[in-house]
């Protein structure tokens, strides 16, 4: 499966996968993160369901907190 995560292109050998997938699989293990799969925002309450398939454009963000 090939996606654009990041503006990166990325290549998985599998059909689909979830959000926690791909966090799990990139090792993004920030607390805060903001996820879209083409333009439209992912819940944290999703993240087990929400599916990425061929050609998906996946953006993971971190948040910065500081002052």
């Amino acid at each position: 499966m090939k996606i654009l995560l990041n503006n990166s292109p990325e290549e998985f050998a599998v059909g689909s996968l979830t959000v926690n997938e791909l966090l799990r699989l990139k090792n993004f293990t920030f607390k805060m993160l903001v996820i879209k799969i083409n333009g439209t925002l992912v819940k944290k309450t999703e993240y087990e369901t929400a599916a990425i398939c061929e050609g998906d454009e996946v953006h993971v963000l971190h948040l910065i907190s500081g002052g």
